[in-house]
């Protein structure tokens, strides 16, 4: 019998048709997050839980919504974090501070690159790692890092470590937290909802957050703020090397 509140969200028609498509946009998604500089404007924490426990297995058949095994959904997400990770230091290595000389808009905020160099500046290298878990700063993380010519041995080994912790890590605590019984009932009963709120959740978020801070953006221009980054501004915003040779304790 389907009891799906919205039948084109059946369980069944899901498992059938959407699971390695739906698994793969939330790989776009956690890709984009640090791949890309407007990856800030997605909800990946909540994504990557969600992915987590809709992994679990649904009537019908032995896997969850994705149509495959929770530790090969977590491993590419991980594996969608790890590169983009590295493509967000490539971008940044190989453009050098004219990324940042661009026009304040809903995409590009000056604040959020320095937001990320004062998470750099108290952390140091570690940065990469615990960035994974603060929004907006795992966007612009690989990119100052790659801007500021951080050895790449290094990135990429902390990079590693972050995208497992986060990508790995926080899908499968999802998964975890659908062995709690109320919530294991609830995903079971209302699993077309949860899908719904996954899906508009994120478009609903990420317009959202685009909005306000274009918002932002044009209420500084009319204000008559420079909202226009030159050369000199770009070459002030790349970290210095020594940051990240330095450690949480070496924090000025």
């Amino acid at each position: 019998m389907n009891t799906a509140l919205i039948p084109w969200l059946d369980p069944e028609t899901i498992i059938g048709g959407a699971g390695p498509w739906a698994l793969l946009v939330v790989c776009g998604i956690i890709f984009a997050e640090t791949g890309l500089l407007v990856g800030f404007l997605l909800p990946g924490d909540t994504l990557l839980v969600i992915s987590g426990l809709l992994s679990h297995p649904l009537p019908g058949s032995e896997h969850g919504v994705f149509g495959i095994s929770v530790w090969w959904v977590s491993l590419l997400i991980g594996l969608a974090a790890f590169v983009g990770g590295e493509v967000g230091y490539y971008i940044g290595h190989k453009a050098g501070p004219t990324i940042f000389e661009r026009k304040e808009s809903g995409i590009f905020s000056v604040k959020n690159v320095e937001r990320t160099n004062a998470f750099f500046d108290r952390f140091g290298a570690l940065a990469v790692i615990l960035a994974r878990f603060v929004p907006i700063v795992r966007t612009f993380t690989p990119v100052a890092a790659g801007v500021g010519h951080m050895h790449k041995g290094k990135y990429t080994l902390y990079n590693l470590i972050g995208a497992v912790l986060w990508g790995f890590g926080l899908t499968m605590f999802g998964y975890a937290i659908g062995f709690i019984p109320p919530v294991a009932d609830f995903v079971k009963e209302y699993i077309d909802l949860i899908l719904l709120a996954a899906v508009g959740g994120t478009a609903i978020v990420t317009l959202w957050h685009y909005l306000r801070e274009r918002s932002k953006a044009k209420k500084a221009e009319r204000a008559g703020e420079d909202v226009v980054t030159d050369e000199t501004e770009a070459q002030a915003l790349v970290l210095d090397p020594e940051v990240f040779e330095r450690g949480p304790e070496d924090q000025r």
